[in-house]
């Protein structure tokens, strides 16, 4: 039919509708535009909502939520039950309040929008779908009774409109009574009703249900643990765009669990999560590309994940962020801006960044307003009851971090402390031991560290053995000395490995054995202890052990003396070996070793 005719040929609404459509379905869509909105103009309820889906949709005309939300609203006043139940549901996305008015006026984009959720204006068009028997509806309904604002919530009548919708074949209706029954459920039968209706949904191939689906069958709760059951739900939901199945999926793809390990495309689906604001994903991404694996760690994509999941809250992320600020990691190293994040994710509840912030104002680093504000956090925690918070209250008030020294209180927080902090012991016994805010109490100081030192602190374990190499606080107990140095060492503390060397060397109430003490020096000398290079120089060119090897052990007095250990160049005179020219750099190190454990370095505090 030709335009002109098309202008002369009168039509009913409902042929002009049905052409309208037709002309949609041949791709001609603003011709089925003008059609359909045609009728539409005459009142016609069918008309206005499939002319509403057109501007919703953006077919035949730019997209515009404002009339698309009028001419539904048009629609639902006229009873059409479709238009009642599209109407709620944006109403819970949110629609702009133009939407109610019919007087005319210019819409910017930013009204085309969508704003708050309006649970009242959606409870009101459910129910008027509802009543009319609409299953969807009526789950939709039950979600508001369930979820919505307090003076409209009613868990009863929500179970009652799901039950119905459920009866009425909506998958939602199922979602729904499943929903509340894994919340409410006692018992493995009451746990097993919940699935089935979840399952129903799944089935269904709603996404939600899906997701749940998955977690049942990875954590065989109501369903058998299925790890590649869980994997295919969270496939399947992933694709519907729920974004912890989008989480889940790309991690279940990055480690093979339950699907065949496929790194790039597991990446994919963690980013489009990540992307889609799920924190975890975020972090995980930064987790993978600051710990590397088939390729090297990319620290600068790492601190841009971990930025985004630290922006929207996620404690952990934060802290790492903070690391590699600390570190200059993928990032400009800045003491502030790792301070800032430690803060950050300490207020978020990561313990582990109230010690990290501490250590880092401790050696001077973040701004005085971080101390300020870190000593006057710690002292919060200390007086709600925070072990934890109370040991930093303590550092910050020995150290002076945030205000003046008060050692006296330092000392105060830290016995408080140390009913439950290892840390807390350490330092409370160094004080007992030093009479740094009380009396000096050797004995009592040396307990103090025991304890620490048998909870497996390696700094206390060193220091313990220390006190009984000399009898420190206590009589001497060399054996156990010995052990304390060895768990110590294995811990990697290098000066319990040069005090192993020197007990094991001679002179103390255990048998020597040379052959261990060269062994223990060498770990630690490789490790760089001046004083251990400096034995392994005597042992080399003296054959202590045994065997010499003098380009060898010239080869570490050298060592030593480069790093200033005077008595390095004295023994290399007795050689007759003439002394290496020492650089600029290393005339501040007049640095002397002596082979005892008890004076081979002092406890790190």
């Amino acid at each position: 039919m030709s335009l002109l005719s098309r202008l002369f040929t009168r039509r009913s609404p409902e042929k002009r509708l049905q052409y309208g459509l037709q002309l949609i379905e041949a791709e001609d869509f603003a011709g089925g535009f003008a059609e359909i909105s045609a009728a539409a103009q005459t009142g016609m309820p069918e008309a206005q909502f499939r002319l509403a889906r057109l501007y919703l949709d953006g077919i035949g005309i730019p997209r515009d939520l404002v009339e698309g939300g009028r001419w539904l609203r048009r629609a639902a006043e006229a009873e059409w039950i479709e238009a009642q139940f599209v109407l709620a549901t944006l109403y819970l996305v949110g629609l702009p309040e133009a939407v109610e008015s019919d007087s005319f006026a210019l819409t910017d984009v930013a009204q085309n929008v969508t704003g708050q959720p309006n649970f009242h204006r959606a409870a009101y068009w459910a129910k008027r779908a509802a009543d009319a028997k609409n299953p969807d509806a009526e789950a939709l309904y039950g979600y508001v009774l369930g979820a919505g604002p307090e003076e409209l919530r009613d868990p009863e009548q929500s179970l009652v409109w799901y039950q119905r919708a459920a009866n009425g074949g909506s998958p939602q209706g199922h979602l729904g009574l499943g929903l509340a029954g894994l919340h409410s459920a006692q018992s493995d039968e009451e746990l097993a009703e919940a699935i089935s209706h979840l399952r129903i949904a799944a089935d269904a191939n709603v996404g939600s249900a899906l997701y749940l689906m998955g977690i049942a069958y990875e954590r065989g709760a109501g369903a058998p643990q299925d790890a590649a059951a869980a994997t295919e739900c969270y496939g399947k939901a992933a694709a519907h765009n729920v974004r912890s199945a989008q989480a889940r999926y790309g991690l279940a793809l990055l480690e093979g669990r339950g699907i065949e390990k496929d790194l790039s495309k597991g990446e994919t689906w963690l980013r489009k999560a990540a992307l889609g604001g799920d924190l975890e994903a975020s972090a995980l991404l930064g987790d993978i590309h600051a710990r590397g694996g088939d390729l090297p760690p990319n620290y600068l994509e790492a601190a841009i994940w971990y930025r985004r999941a630290a922006e929207g809250g996620h404690g952990a992320s934060a802290r790492a962020l903070g690391m590699l600020y600390l570190t200059g990691a993928g990032v400009t190293r800045d003491e502030d801006e790792a301070a800032k994040w430690f803060r950050y994710a300490s207020e978020k509840g990561d313990a582990a960044s109230s010690a990290d912030l501490g250590n880092l104002l401790l050696m001077g680093g973040g701004t005085a307003e971080d101390r300020l504000a870190t000593r006057s956090l710690y002292e919060k925690a200390a007086h709600s009851g925070d072990l934890i918070a109370a040991f930093n209250f303590g550092v910050c008030l020995a150290e002076g971090v945030g205000a003046e020294r008060d050692e006296e209180q330092a000392a105060h927080w830290m016995r408080k402390a140390a009913d439950g902090v290892i840390n807390a012991q350490y330092w409370y016994g160094r004080m007992l031991i030093d009479g740094r805010g009380v009396p000096a109490n050797p004995e009592e100081g040396r307990e103090w560290i025991r304890k620490a030192a048998v909870e497996g602190m390696t700094e206390a374990e060193h220091h313990y053995a220390q006190m009984l190499v000399v009898g420190e606080g206590g009589p001497p107990d060399h054996e156990e000395a010995l052990l304390m140095f060895e768990r110590a060492a294995k811990q990697g503390n290098t000066n319990s490995m040069f005090a192993l060397g020197a007990m094991f060397g001679g002179g103390h109430d255990i048998p020597e054995d040379r052959e261990q003490a060269f062994e223990w020096f060498r770990q630690a000398a490789e490790r760089g202890h001046v004083g251990a290079q400096l034995m392994m120089g005597r042992y080399l060119t003296r054959g202590l052990n045994g065997t010499s090897d003098m380009e060898e052990g010239l080869r570490w007095y050298r060592k030593a003396e480069a790093a200033g250990v005077t008595q390095a160049s004295a023994e290399l005179a007795q050689l007759k070996i003439p002394p290496r020219k020492q650089k600029s750099d290393d005339a501040a190190g007049t640095k002397e070793a002596a082979p005892s454990p008890a004076d081979s370095h002092s406890a790190v505090g």
